[in-house]
């Protein structure tokens, strides 16, 4: 089966493609584009967009071998998310947060103006980068309700919209306010899910992002970044966790774990041929929605791991896409 993985790669970006051999072939794209963020489209998976620090969005027709623009040029992009239930339609997230819609595949974009009087902006503010103000950091589509949209705030909060963005609801309770991911279960609408630097690291909700559960049974680390769940099985979920910012971004020394949950069940450690723990911080965790039980994890190193049982045992792919920060899709 071929498999093509991208990833964001600092001021690049990485293309890896695996024939039908089980060969791997890298690439490096984009040179100096600074991508930050990847969305591919559910209607057309050649269709791949990219979100880049000040150029933009990019948009790639072939499975990310070639680029053109696709609008918004000059804005810092820092989300993506292509509709499910809306063909030709993406929404993007900035720094400064605003929320931005196009209808026709990056043609012509609108800005969704009532994201600009969400009451808690005032208080939004990231020491992540300069000028440190807060940003978009994920939006999530619903996969059964085109008018539910949930975005989250890096930092600040989770909010959330059911009538496509003309009017919000403000923090959600529960949410992590440091979001670092969100999206919704590949099909159950109910379902949410949120990786975090607040809170227990990891949150999820199962009323569309209305209100949410942070669970800490079995966590003994509390900065979290991706989450995700099986396809088949909304209740199982996954999250990368590092003890704080400092050791998550480090080089080498990020101490993190992969957590899984089942079935509303304690977080419980994956080793099965994981380091335990991870040097590299697990930016990425990727489900296959062709193939319940199988998870990836691309790692800050650019080394990625795969498991066929939902985390019991581990296998590291022959490939690495030079690093990881902080998007990895799967074509």
């Amino acid at each position: 089966m071929n498999r093509i993985l991208l990833s964001t790669n600092g001021s690049r970006l990485a293309r890896a493609e695996c024939n039908a051999d089980g060969q791997w072939s890298v690439e490096f794209l984009l040179e100096g584009a600074m991508v930050s963020c990847l969305s591919v489209d559910p209607h057309n998976r050649n269709v791949v967009y990219a979100g880049t620090q000040g150029s933009g969005v990019l948009r790639s027709a072939d499975g990310g071998r070639t680029w053109k623009s696709a609008g918004l040029a000059g804005h810092v992009v820092k989300s993506l998310a292509v509709s499910p239930g809306q063909p030709d339609t993406i929404y993007a997230g900035t720094r400064p947060a605003l929320l931005f819609v196009s209808r026709d595949k990056g043609a012509h974009w609108e800005e969704v103006s009532a994201f600009r009087r969400i009451f808690s902006r005032r208080f939004w503010f990231s020491p992540a980068e300069p000028p440190f103000i807060g940003y978009v950091q994920g939006i999530a589509l619903s996969p059964t309700d085109p008018s539910v949209i949930v975005a989250g705030i890096e930092a600040g909060a989770v909010v959330r919209s059911t009538d496509r963005g003309t009017t919000w609801q403000d923090h959600r309770k529960g949410a992590l306010r440091d979001c670092h991911s969100i999206q919704f279960h590949a099909t159950n609408g109910d379902w949410v899910y949120e990786g975090g630097g607040t809170g227990a690291g990891a949150a999820f909700s199962r009323d569309a992002g209305n209100t949410w559960t942070q669970m800490r049974q079995g966590l003994d680390r509390h900065y979290g970044w991706a989450a995700a769940a099986d396809p088949a099985c909304p209740d199982v979920m996954y999250a990368s966790v590092s003890p704080g910012p400092m050791k998550a971004h480090s080089r080498d020394d990020a101490q993190a774990y992969i957590f899984r949950s089942m079935g509303g069940g304690p977080w419980k450690k994956l080793s099965g041929g994981l380091p335990q723990p991870l040097s590299y911080m697990p930016y990425a965790l990727l489900t296959d929605r062709a193939r319940p039980g199988h998870l990836y994890a691309g790692l800050s190193s650019g080394d990625v791991w795969h498991t066929a049982d939902y985390g019991d045992h581990w296998q590291q792919l022959p490939v690495n896409l030079g690093s990881i920060f902080t998007a990895m899709i799967m074509l």
